[in-house]
C-alpha cells in the first residue's frame, strides 16, 4: 500500500510541476537529470535500438544515429515490420532522400523498386491509436495541459496523447526526433521501409494520422544538419545529393563488444518530478521570466548512454 501511495503522490506531483503548478528546484534540468541515482534510470534492451550508419564522405568520423523502437503496445504491425526490415538488412545501401527545412529527413529506397522481405504486416488506420486499456495504469504519468488532446501521459518513458483521464484512445505524440513512417493515402498506412525523423518545431498535427515507431536518441546532427531537398517537400533533385545509407541493425544484431548501451530516466521517479518542474518554470540563474508552463514536447526524456 504504501509503495501505491508513493507511486500515486509521484505522479500528481509530476502532472503539477509539469504544469508549473509546483515550486521547482532552482537547479537546471540537466543538473537534476546529472544527479539522478541510477537506480531510476531504466536500460533499453537491445532488441529496442536500432544503429543506422551513414556513408562517411573522406575524412570524416563516422555518422552514426542510434534508434529507440517505441515501447508496447504502440504501433506493433510498424514495429514488427522495422524489426524484420532490420533483419533482413534491407536498408543497407538505401539513402536518405528527403529533407524539409524545420519539418523531416527521410529514408528508404529512392527507386522504389526495391524487393521488400516477405510477411510484412499491413496495418489499418485504427492502429495508430491504442485502446487506453492495454496500458498498466501504473506506468503512467500525468503530463502537462495540450491544445492537441484533451490529455497527455508519459508511459514507460514515451509522451502519449489521450482522449481523456479515463477510457478512450491513447497515441503517441510527433515531438523533435521522433520516427514515423512515410505512407500514401489512405487507406495506404506504410509498410515501415520509409522512415522518417522530426528535424523542426513538433509537427503535432500528424499525431494520429501517421504511426510514430521511435525516435532517435544519439546522432540526430547527422539528420538535422543534412542540406535540405530543393525539390517538393524537400525531396533531392538529383541522385548523387541523395545521403548513403550504409547499414541499419538492430543492436541485438551486432556483436557483444559493439553494442551500445543506453537508459532512460523513468517518468516515475522522483527525479523525473523535479525535471518536470524545472523544465516548467525555470529558476536557474539564466532566467529572469520563467515561463511557468511546458508542453509535452518541451519535457524530452532524458536519455543516458551507458556504453
Amino acid at each position: 500500500m504504501a509503495a501505491f501511495l508513493l507511486s500515486l503522490l509521484i505522479a500528481q506531483a509530476a502532472a503539477a510541476q509539469a504544469a508549473g503548478r509546483a515550486s521547482p528546484s532552482p537547479q537546471s534540468p540537466s543538473e537534476i537529470v546529472a544527479a539522478a541515482p541510477a537506480a531510476e534510470w531504466v536500460e533499453i534492451a537491445a532488441d529496442d535500438l536500432l544503429v543506422m550508419d551513414l556513408a562517411a564522405k573522406p575524412g570524416e568520423s563516422q555518422r552514426r544515429i542510434v534508434i529507440q523502437l517505441i515501447a508496447e503496445p504502440f504501433a506493433r504491425p510498424w514495429v514488427a515490420n522495422v524489426r524484420r526490415l532490420a533483419a533482413a538488412h534491407w536498408w543497407d545501401e538505401t539513402s536518405v532522400n528527403r529533407v524539409q527545412d524545420n519539418y523531416v529527413a527521410q529514408w528508404g529506397d529512392a527507386t522504389e523498386k526495391k524487393p521488400l522481405p516477405p510477411h510484412l504486416t499491413v496495418a489499418a488506420d485504427s492502429d495508430y491509436t491504442t485502446d487506453r486499456a492495454a496500458l498498466r495504469p501504473e506506468e503512467l504519468t500525468p503530463g502537462p495541459s495540450d491544445v492537441y488532446a484533451p490529455a497527455t501521459f508519459f508511459y514507460r518513458g514515451w509522451p502519449v496523447g489521450a482522449d481523456g483521464q479515463g477510457g478512450g484512445a491513447a497515441w503517441p505524440v510527433h515531438c523533435y526526433g521522433m520516427v514515423g513512417v512515410g505512407r500514401d493515402v489512405s487507406p495506404n498506412t506504410g509498410t515501415g521501409a520509409e522512415l522518417y525523423a522530426v528535424i523542426g518545431h513538433a509537427p503535432r498535427h500528424l499525431d494520429r494520422n501517421i504511426a510514430v515507431v521511435g525516435r532517435v536518441i544519439e546522432g540526430i546532427e547527422h539528420l538535422s544538419s543534412l542540406p535540405r531537398g530543393s525539390l517538393g517537400l524537400g525531396f533531392y533533385e538529383r541522385a548523387e545529393q541523395r545521403v548513403p545509407i550504409r547499414q541499419i541493425r538492430l543492436v541485438s544484431e551486432l556483436p557483444a563488444t559493439e553494442r551500445p548501451a543506453f537508459a532512460y530516466l523513468s517518468t516515475r521517479s522522483g527525479s523525473w518530478s523535479r525535471y518536470a518542474a524545472a523544465r516548467a518554470n525555470r529558476q536557474d540563474s539564466f532566467f529572469i521570466r520563467p515561463a511557468g508552463a511546458a508542453d509535452i514536447c518541451n519535457l524530452p526524456v532524458p536519455i543516458r548512454r551507458l556504453r
